[in-house]
């Protein structure tokens, strides 16, 4: 959703001439003053915001930290652990429709609070409720919570702050990564403090997602600010983005005529990026949820392997601002798919040659490999022409790749456990590098969805 957002920060706030814009405030740069009142809402919102970005990744990578023991106190076998580590991209494809209806009905913050609330139930339960159904459900309760909000903290970002669009991604950015690093390095350390049980170590990351919460519970009632007088006849254009993610416009009632829907799947681009995010996602999830144990059965501790899991983690940091702003000079986005993919290959060739010996240049390169999630969303927005069909094309793509991600992890699972060892799962995700290169390329392609839908019609 982050490279969408640099996108429509394009489309929406540079839009033809003459269209209006969003009053600004002190906060924003502008000159026009605000009361304190909304002064202190603006700070609830970037606590908030930042927040939440922290805590959308601890649920997974402190489980992929402590995955060989939760398995060992639950009884898992491999296929089993494997489908732990499907969840959250099933989660994400179910639950992450259901937030854009959510919101309209009861406003983003709320959705947000009630989301911050269930990470916290979840992770709070889940070491505790007994059994492995009642680990998975809640997993999922978790995960739910995850879900909403990251479909929704992007859209919360360009309600509330228009003018900010960019710094306010970045931040935003910068938090959700760091959040799933520091999961992903201390887990193992804070598990040890706390006596050396898995299940406190799991359940102490509910006590950040608390923290969370606090914010939105008083931003519930706040449903955005409304549009100047003179921007109402620009809604339809100049916050086209934002009204199709799933928030209310207050006020606009004097909308004009929708355009024609665009037939999305009649476009070959549309299809290739949808497979492409799927299958980035698809590594995404094997490697927050499997790298840790690849290292730890190869004789590197535990507490390393989760080190070795952070560093992957926060390569993201500095390559989500680099990617996108490179993709978007090119005309053509597959050598970076390409140099993406072949980081990708050394990566896993690496883990199955010398796990231990080069473990921390393995965990490099697939650190860089992750950051095809980025390029994903940053070619969304540039594979169409108006802000409709950044959102319509950036719903398919998402829906349909959490879809193809969510039996990688599971099968990794069933490999490894019926394999014991690690070579067939690895040259699994070496064979799924290269039709994620080969998609990823035909993606980049400099051409719009609306211009293939329309020559198919």
């Amino acid at each position: 959703m982050m490279g969408v957002m640099g996108a429509e920060e394009n489309t929406a706030t540079t839009s033809a001439p003459g269209a209006a814009t969003t009053p600004r405030t002190p906060e924003s740069g502008g000159s026009r003053p605000v009361n304190g009142t909304r002064a202190w809402t603006t700070r609830l919102f970037v606590a908030g915001i930042l927040l939440a970005a922290v805590n959308l990744r601890p649920a997974i990578t402190s489980l992929g930290a402590l995955l060989e023991e939760v398995r060992d106190g639950l009884g898992m076998s491999g296929s089993v652990a494997g489908l732990l580590t499907s969840v959250p991209p099933l989660c994400f494809a179910v639950f992450g429709v259901m937030a854009p209806r959510l919101a309209r009905r009861f406003g983003p913050p709320a959705v947000v609070c009630a989301g911050m609330a269930a990470i916290t139930a979840g992770l709070l339960i889940r070491p505790y409720v007994g059994g492995t159904a009642g680990f998975l459900a809640g997993s999922a309760l978790a995960l739910m919570g995850i879900a909403v909000s990251n479909v929704l903290m992007p859209v919360i970002v360009k309600r509330w702050f228009p003018d900010r669009v960019g710094s306010m991604t970045g931040l935003y950015s910068m938090a959700l990564a760091a959040g799933t690093a520091v999961a992903a390095a201390v887990t193992v350390p804070l598990t040890d403090a706390l006596g050396g049980g898995w299940r406190p170590g799991l359940a102490v990351w509910a006590g950040l997602a608390a923290v969370a919460v606090l914010p939105w519970i008083t931003l519930v009632r706040d449903r955005g600010p409304a549009p100047a007088p003179e921007a109402t006849a620009h809604a339809g254009t100049a916050h086209v983005g934002t009204a199709h993610a799933g928030t209310a416009h207050v006020g606009t009632d004097r909308r004009p005529p929708a355009p024609p829907a665009l037939r999305i799947t009649r476009s070959r681009t549309a299809w290739a990026l949808a497979v492409f995010f799927g299958l980035q996602a698809t590594a995404a999830y094997i490697t927050m949820g499997w790298m840790a144990q690849i290292f730890r059965d190869a004789g590197v501790s535990a507490g390393t392997a989760g080190l070795l899991l952070a560093v992957t983690m926060v390569m993201g940091v500095p390559l989500a601002f680099v990617i996108p702003r490179v993709a978007t000079r090119l005309p053509h986005q597959g050598p970076i798919v390409i140099v993406l993919g072949v980081c990708g290959l050394a990566g896993y060739a690496g883990l199955w040659a010398a796990p231990a010996g080069g473990a921390w240049a393995w965990a490099v390169l697939l650190g860089i490999s992750n950051c095809a999630f980025p390029l994903a969303l940053t070619m969304v927005g540039m594979r169409s022409r108006t802000g409709a069909g950044v959102v319509q094309l950036s719903a398919f793509a998402q829906s349909v790749g959490y879809l193809i991600s969510i039996p990688g992890p599971l099968l990794v699972g069933v490999l490894y456990q019926h394999s014991g060892g690690w070579g067939l799962p690895i040259a699994l995700m070496i064979g799924l590098m290269i039709p994620q290169m080969a998609v990823g390329v035909l993606a980049g392609r400099d051409r719009t969805v609306e211009d293939e839908a329309a020559a198919t019609a």
